[in-house]
């Protein structure tokens, strides 16, 4: 095989207490991409977007992965990468891991699928990396398995894929922009044990729900104590989408990434598209630019088309 398309798929990391462990895919919005193998060792990238992205390898999310690549697997070969970005970099929406796992995910088909999906989300992490600053590995691992995933550890890579529950995912995307880098910045260093404890509770409640199917438990498990506090102050309106949305019915949620993104999960349909109205009424009136979207949890990740 000499090219491949693929549809990579949005992603939300944290699942709001489960900073840097938790994450998971979802339908839509979702980027496109092809990958073409070439003859010769050149990391070719062209983007079709508005965004004005590096197309220089070295300076480029999925050309920095490709690199690397080549490097440990003493490839010959180079690849011509065409990215069409729907997902908006700096929405918090798995944007940059987007380009990063398509990358290494595409490039690994083509090489005839020789690498474990951990092998994968190892190569992907560099082009996070490079956006953030930090190798992890919870917008990575969800867009390669699908579904909701535990990052047990990113060096060495340990991936526990969860189930997907029967859930709706509200998603609103705030035109502000929040970057990665920025919003890890002005996390506090130090956490006091009462929050830690609290915080351990929570994940491991929210583990639990999801593995036991266990709704109600998943919505009492959905805070965070240490993170969402200190982000949230970056993202207008967040607090009045959070208080509404539960009103309305959600089982709860907070912020997708490092925002500017908010996401609920919600049981019915209906809840979904009543909080969606919401969240657009909420930015209207903040005369904030803002794009809704809609989707169950996304359980096979990336896919060719």
């Amino acid at each position: 095989m000499k090219n491949i398309k693929l549809k990579v798929p949005a992603t939300v990391a944290n699942m709001v207490c489960g900073f840097d462990i938790l994450g998971m895919a979802i339908h839509k919005p979702y980027d496109e991409m092809e990958l073409r193998l070439l003859d010769t060792s050149d990391i070719i990238i062209r983007h079709t977007d508005q965004y004005e992205l590096p197309e220089t390898a070295s300076q480029n999310v999925a050309g920095v992965v490709l690199l690397k690549m080549q490097e440990e697997l003493h490839l010959k070969n180079g690849f011509e990468v065409i990215i069409h970005k729907n997902i908006k970099p700096g929405s918090g929406l798995g944007s940059s891991a987007a380009s990063a796992a398509g990358a290494a995910f595409g490039a690994n088909i083509l090489l005839g699928n020789t690498l474990s999906k951990e092998e994968v989300v190892h190569f992907a992490m560099y082009g996070e990396e490079l956006a953030s600053g930090v190798r992890h590995a919870d917008n990575i691992a969800p867009c390669i398995y699908g579904g909701i995933t535990l990052v047990k550890s990113s060096d060495p890579v340990d991936i526990i894929p969860l189930r997907t529950p029967d859930l709706f995912v509200t998603a609103v995307h705030p035109q502000v922009e929040v970057k990665t880098s920025d919003a890890r910045q002005i996390l506090k260093k130090n956490v006091q044990l009462k929050d830690a404890i609290q915080q351990w509770g929570n994940v491991a409640g929210l583990v639990t729900g999801i593995l036991k199917n266990d709704f109600a438990l998943i919505g009492r498990s959905l805070q965070d104590v240490i993170v969402e506090p200190v982000r949230s102050i970056l993202i207008p309106g967040f607090d009045e989408v959070k208080e509404k949305s539960m009103e309305i019915g959600a089982l709860g949620g907070g912020i997708s990434g490092s925002g500017p993104s908010i996401f609920m999960l919600s049981e019915q349909e209906e809840t979904a598209r009543q909080i969606a109205d919401m969240m657009k009424s909420v930015y209207e009136t903040l005369q904030i630019e803002s794009f809704v979207y809609i989707s169950k949890i996304n359980p096979e990740g990336i896919k060719t088309y």
